[in-house]
């Protein structure tokens, strides 16, 4: 099995909907573009990928919104050593078609109260459904790793939320420590390196915002 040296997850740089809630009253989620400053970012993070991959070949898997797809396109990696594919199950969860500003702020405050892992949205996903279909994919991706071939380098362009379960699927996490996460910056970087003892570690934490609080010990 050809499995990867690494394993890069990104979240999209800034979009119109970081900047202005109200516009998700206006326009679908998945086409919501990047802000300028988004853009740049995206920019800034695109170089030091470069860095990293060198003249490597990576495999890429992209969320199919409007803005995961610019903030590739802002990496600037060079077209002959990349395959991408667009990945439906990396897509950001879903929080209801045409979304009201003030339900959706209400929402948020019941989701806090609640759990971000279970609470689920009216006309959308909860954390765990969002968890179940990242875990697919990471089944199919595990899967690829099965070609002799495969690129080692894996890059997903996705979003906050999806990085930290794709983490915590990856690393058995608990609910409880995933609830205890706060999602990276736009355009932030994590990077799962393969290590001498066949192992993969995380290049540096996400950021906690509470400690963790757990029912039982698990283990």
């Amino acid at each position: 099995m050809a499995r990867p040296r690494r394993i890069v997850l990104v979240r999209h740089g800034e979009s119109t909907g970081n900047v202005d809630d109200t516009v998700y009253e206006r326009e679908p989620d998945h086409a919501l573009a990047l802000t300028d400053r988004g853009l740049q970012q995206a920019e800034e993070t695109g170089k030091r990928l470069r860095e990293v991959f060198g003249r490597e070949r990576v495999s890429v898997y992209v969320s199919p919104y409007r803005r995961t797809h610019e903030t590739l396109r802002a990496f600037h990696l060079d077209p002959e050593l990349i395959r991408v594919r667009e990945e439906p199950r990396l897509r950001e969860q879903d929080w209801g078609n045409w979304q009201d500003r003030d339900d959706v702020r209400l929402q948020k405050a019941y989701r806090d109260a609640y759990g971000h892992f279970f609470y689920r949205f009216a006309q959308g996903e909860s954390g765990a459904d969002v968890y179940d279909r990242v875990g697919n994919f990471l089944e199919s991706l595990y899967r690829s790793f099965e070609a002799p071939d495969h690129p080692s380098n894996v890059l997903l362009v996705t979003h906050g939320l999806a990085m930290r379960l794709f983490c915590m699927r990856w690393f058995h996490w608990t609910v409880a420590e995933f609830e205890s996460l706060a999602n990276p910056g736009n355009a932030e970087m994590r990077m799962l390196v393969l290590g001498d003892d066949g192992k993969y570690v995380l290049d540096r934490p996400f950021d906690r915002w509470r400690d963790p609080e757990p029912y039982g010990i698990t283990g």
